[in-house]
């Protein structure tokens, strides 16, 4: 997203319009969101939150990279607000005949959709559709290339309030492909807006990043020295495809060894550090099967912070549709 495309965030009045980044989100904004996604939560077995916020709203999932987590979650806060929800893959999509982006878009405008879930895997795609809708129609980035997936930033960063509150207190590291990460972009920049104590980012040397792009945060290739009385650990997904087949990538068993989350390296953190990986797993590779099931893990909890979280963001948009 480039510097200008943060305007379109929000209209004249600062109401938030099209979800497209983190990164010029404050701590004020950030807190709201994640006290609204808390009132949609329930206990475990209780029917989940309803209300009709979106009622006559049409929300369409723009899915042109595969998605299981984040498009079912859209999927199920849509229409636990009321909402129509049209789903639309790749497979699905005439954009896989020929048909451009825009065209695309333009099709769905003319049956009356009105907010436009997106996931693309090239850079700066929600921005370039958001530049381009009519003025009643609100854009949400549901993960684009390496470069952003703001609600997965936000559920991750209400799952470590839950944990505990004091940002300022808080050591967190995150572990993994570090350079090809919109995870790790946008919970960084979470993070950042809500001044966290200590951002440590782990990678083999191959994966660590421009530092540039994660102002003020520790980066380091060593897994004990990052892990080392962390308070937050965050394993992200390694891609099979490219361990072992690029210069400097470990084997998988070379990297279990020195990057994976186990019982073992977690004796490094706290006591009562928690372990968190955004999904899908590859256990025995990124993380011990066993410690992702075991009870120091909160990988399901942002399962359900992911539907609560996207319920609070379409929510704050139909409120800004409504008063237009």
């Amino acid at each position: 997203m480039e510097p200008d495309d943060t305007k379109l965030q929000f209209d004249d009045d600062g109401n938030l319009r099209h979800l497209l980044s983190l990164r010029d989100f404050d701590a004020t904004l950030l807190t709201r969101l994640m006290d609204e996604a808390e009132a949609y939560l329930t206990a475990p077995g209780a029917l989940p939150a309803r209300n009709h916020s979106l009622a006559g709203r049409t929300v369409g999932n723009l899915f042109f990279e595969p998605s299981t987590r984040t498009r079912a979650s859209f999927d199920l806060a849509g229409r636990r607000l009321g909402a129509d929800v049209l789903n639309l893959d790749v497979n699905t999509s005439s954009r896989k005949k020929g048909e451009s982006i825009l065209d695309t878009i333009y099709t769905l405008e003319a049956m009356q959709v009105d907010i436009m879930v997106v996931r693309d895997a090239s850079d700066g795609v929600p921005a370039y559709i958001a530049r381009h809708v009519k003025d009643h129609v609100s854009v949400l980035n549901a993960g684009e290339s390496d470069v952003s997936h703001p609600t997965q930033g936000l559920l991750d960063l209400l799952t470590m309030r839950q944990h505990n509150p004091d940002f300022g207190n808080l050591a967190v590291a995150i572990v993994g492909d570090i350079q090809h990460s919109r995870v790790a972009m946008s919970a960084s920049e979470a993070l950042r807006a809500m001044g966290v104590g200590e951002l440590r980012l782990i990678s083999p040397p191959a994966l660590i990043p421009d530092a540039s792009r994660f102002p003020g945060a520790v980066i380091v290739d060593n897994l004990a020295d990052g892990l080392r009385d962390a308070d937050v650990v965050m394993a992200l997904r390694i891609q099979r495809e490219r361990i072992g087949n690029l210069d400097g990538i470990p084997g998988i068993d070379e990297y279990f060894a020195n990057y994976g989350i186990s019982h073992e390296s977690m004796k490094l953190a706290k006591p009562d550090a928690i372990v968190m990986h955004p999904g899908p797993m590859n256990r025995g590779i990124e993380i011990e099967g066993t410690l992702a099931d075991g009870p120091r893990s909160v990988i399901a909890k942002q399962v359900t912070n992911g539907v609560a979280i996207r319920m609070a963001v379409l929510s704050r948009i139909g409120k800004m549709m409504s008063a237009q």
